[in-house]
């Protein structure tokens, strides 16, 4: 189950509840695997005041009973860091409580963006550029080490979407020209340390990445060229860390928007993203068959520690628009290993049960009929409106 923006954890991003019932409803449906949705890693003013945070001990104590009750039906469940650096902004109440700016990699702002809590829905504003982002690293590792005290089983690092992680991948969202900017090289430097400190904490084997290379949503893409090179290089040096898995996420076209003034123009960079980075984490049947695996990712190959703290390969997970017998196929060719679904979980809290009992999404058996007005918690709006209200097929 993808990590899925719900903004239930009123107040002070502390989970409750409702965000109990809604992971183990999920947890009891069959979910394999379940991602948290974005939970910051320290205090943002986001679009979603009602997301989750893992900084602070309430907060930790708030996911404990999260998952206690998903560990308790037998789920799994990770949970997703995020920092929305440059997406936040300064008026946001919790941005006021942090006393500091919103920070990107440069001074460049995103276009678009509508903050509705806000007198005139204001768009994103430009960040103050970070000094030093060794200390967003040291925010990712501090809530890595709580997310461990909260009992999940493991963590995600968010670089998609628009979320910092992606704005230093993007040569659009930065100008740089130090160390951490400029070449593909210094621009995956941010991801690829974060990565290394949530190792440091989790081993390779309980820490996942989630990449969207084709951008789109938040003001984010690249020239073809510029993505390719950029993704290459960091999916090469991610798996050369042997996390858990990698998850790409596929252009999906309505979360590439038109570029805001124009009648035409999307922002995103639509590409094979399976065909060109898939093999970099899970070579070919046919590939290793002719060539070892040290021959084939030459100097990207995991050192023998890494090795030894995860011995089974880095798996490759898909998301983006699949369905069902898509993801089977693409299973049983050996091109993936496992496929992740996101909106389908939304009025399917037993999504995973309905398609073992046979029920498939060409039919009648899958609920499509979502209202998107809920998707997202307001204050004073009964928080299980939307959330975990939708029945069971049993």
């Amino acid at each position: 189950m993808s990590s899925l923006t719900r903004s239930r954890s009123f107040s002070d991003a502390v989970p409750n509840e409702y965000n109990i019932e809604y992971y183990t409803q999920r947890a009891k449906g069959g979910a394999g695997l379940i991602l948290t949705e974005g939970t910051l890693v320290s205090q943002q003013g986001t679009e979603w005041p009602g997301a989750p945070g893992i900084w602070n001990e309430d907060q930790v104590n708030g996911w404990r009973k999260v998952t206690d009750s998903v560990h308790k039906v037998g789920g799994v469940i990770f949970c997703q860091l995020m920092h929305s650096g440059r997406i936040a902004h300064p008026d946001m109440e919790a941005q006021k409580q942090s006393g500091k700016p919103v920070v990107g990699p440069s001074a460049i702002a995103a276009r678009g963006g509508q903050f509705r809590q806000l007198p005139g829905e204001p768009g994103h504003v430009v960040p103050t550029p970070i000094e030093d982002p060794r200390t967003i690293v040291d925010e990712f590792r501090h809530a890595a080490i709580m997310a461990k005290k909260a009992g999940f089983d493991g963590v995600e690092l968010h670089s998609a979407y628009g979320h910092l992680p992606h704005q230093f991948l993007d040569c659009s969202s930065h100008q740089r020209t130090d160390e951490w900017g400029g070449s593909p090289e210094n621009r995956s430097k941010f991801g690829i340390e974060v990565t290394k400190a949530l190792i440091d904490v989790w081993g390779p084997a309980r820490v996942g990445v989630k990449v969207n290379p084709c951008g789109g949503l938040r003001d984010m893409g690249m020239s073809y060229s510029d993505t390719i090179m950029t993704y290459t290089y960091f999916l090469t040096q991610i798996s050369a860390l042997k996390v858990a898995y990698i998850t790409l996420i596929r252009h999906v076209h309505f979360l590439d928007p038109l570029i805001p003034g124009e009648t035409e123009l999307k922002r995103g960079t639509p590409h094979q993203v399976l065909a060109l980075y898939g093999p970099i984490v899970k070579p070919l049947p046919h590939v290793l068959k002719a060539h070892s695996e040290k021959a084939y990712r030459g100097l990207a190959m995991p050192n023998s520690e890494l090795g030894y703290l995860n011995p089974t390969p880095t798996r490759l997970l898909v998301n983006g628009g699949l369905t069902p017998r898509e993801a089977d196929q693409l299973i049983a060719d050996g091109m993936i290993d496992g496929a992740v679904f996101g909106s389908l979980w939304l009025g399917n809290p037993d999504y995973q049960k309905r398609l073992e009992k046979g029920m498939d999404v060409d039919g009648k058996g899958i609920n499509q009929v979502l209202d998107f007005k809920t998707f997202y918690g307001v204050p004073g709006v009964d928080p299980r409106l939307g959330y975990t209200d939708y029945p069971t097929a049993t």
